[in-house]
Order: C-alpha cells, then structure tokens, then sequence
C-alpha cells in the first residue's frame, strides 16, 4: 500500500487514522497481496491501486453518512473484505459481520482479523439469500453495505432482508447509476424500502466519482424475500 497516497486521501475526506490502524492497513495490502498469488481476491494488487481503488474507496460512505458508535454493520458479498474491513480498521467502535459465499475469501478474512488484532468482528461463509431467512441475521442490522457488482435490483433483494426496520442500507456503486436505480425502484419498495439519498463522492486520488445509494428500509420485509438466486436474477 501506498502509505502517502492513502494518509493525502483520507486527509481530503477529513478521516482520522492513527499508527495502529496505518499499521493495520499495511498488514491487511500485505496479506492480499500475499494470498492473492495462490487464490484470485483481486486484479488491483500494486500500492497505489490498493490505496486507492479499495482502502479510500471503501471508506467513502465513513465521510458522507452519520454511522454511530457501536452499531452493528454488515457487508453483503464482501470478496476479500471491501467496503466492510476497511471501514472497521477506521470505525473499530462497530461490530461487524463479513458475508461472503466463498470459503477460501473467509479464511482470508479471518487471517487478516487475526493479523491486525480486530475485535467484534465476524466472517461468516454462507449465500445472502439463505442467511437472509436466518432469524439470527434476518433485520438485525444498523447498517448494511455492500460493493458487490450485481445490479440495483439483484443487490437490494440480497441485502434488505438483514436491515432492520428504520435502518439504512448502502451500495456503492458506478457514477452511471440512474436507469439501474429507476428499474430497481419497484422492487425496493416492496422488499420494504425507499432511496433516501444519492450522494456523489468523488474519490480522492483519482479522477473517479462514486454514487453511494443510501436505503431506509421504513416496513419489514416480506417473508418470501429473499428468493433463491435464480428466481432474484
């Protein structure tokens, strides 16, 4: 990881760090790029790309959105942990909870929390639309986010289902959002949601602006939601 780009970047998004979690950061560029030799987590793997494109990146919605002390927040689809570990390197207040369907991401995740000392932090292997009918997952949730590249509609359909009533859900997503937003309005109300805000955040470091749609979800959601994946795609 690029420690200078990273330490400019978050200074322009007017986020704290301290040496620990400089030193946590550099724990979890160096893991990646250890493991990824063996297993495919990423195809950014040099220092600049890492500080930018997933650490400052993943950050983002800790600038723009009001995520208080100690909730509990959950990423959908993490991959090899982006947004959710980087937003508790920073937030280690929260307790958070990294959903991914693939085993081998897990245990790349667990290595990374052990490595760095994280604590209420929970890696979990299993697909959103089983855990989603979990009463141990099911709107339990303060704050869900999510980077996956699904579409809006397929997206929202995996991740509402864990948000609790008045909560909010977060993707991040391209700036060429609108027709994908539109098709997927009918949906978000009836999983029991509404778009709240459209914020555009530019990335620091780059030329890129990132849309991060915020969700509340104002009524619970359906019981037969979420669907099995092929039925949602």
């Amino acid at each position: 990881m690029n420690r200078e780009i990273f330490k400019t970047g978050l200074e322009e998004l007017n986020l704290d760090i301290n040496e620990n979690q400089l030193s946590q950061f550099n724990t979890y560029s160096s893991l990646l790029k250890e493991w990824n030799e063996k297993m495919n987590l990423t195809a950014i793997i040099d220092d600049d790309g890492i500080a930018v494109k997933h650490f400052l990146d993943s950050v983002l919605p800790l600038k723009y959105i009001n995520i208080k002390q100690g909730v509990s927040v959950a990423d959908i689809g993490t991959g090899a942990g982006f947004p959710g570990l980087p937003i508790k390197i920073l937030r280690p207040d929260i307790n958070i909870t990294l959903i991914d369907s693939l085993n081998k991401r897990i245990n790349f995740l667990k290595t990374v929390a052990d490595s760095c000392n994280l604590e209420n932090i929970l890696c979990i292997h299993g697909r959103a639309e089983e855990l989603g009918k979990d009463n141990k997952y099911r709107e339990k949730y303060d704050v869900i986010v999510s980077r996956a590249v699904a579409n809006m509609r397929v997206l929202c359909e995996y991740c509402l289902p864990f948000v609790k009533v008045g909560e909010i859900f977060v993707a991040l997503k391209a700036s060429d959002i609108d027709e994908e937003l539109s098709q997927a309005k009918p949906i978000i109300g009836t999983l029991g949601g509404k778009v709240e805000d459209i914020i555009d955040a530019p990335l620091p470091q780059s030329d890129i602006t990132r849309k991060l749609i915020v969700i509340r979800k104002d009524k619970e959601t359906p019981k037969q939601f979420p669907r099995k994946s092929n039925k949602i795609k």
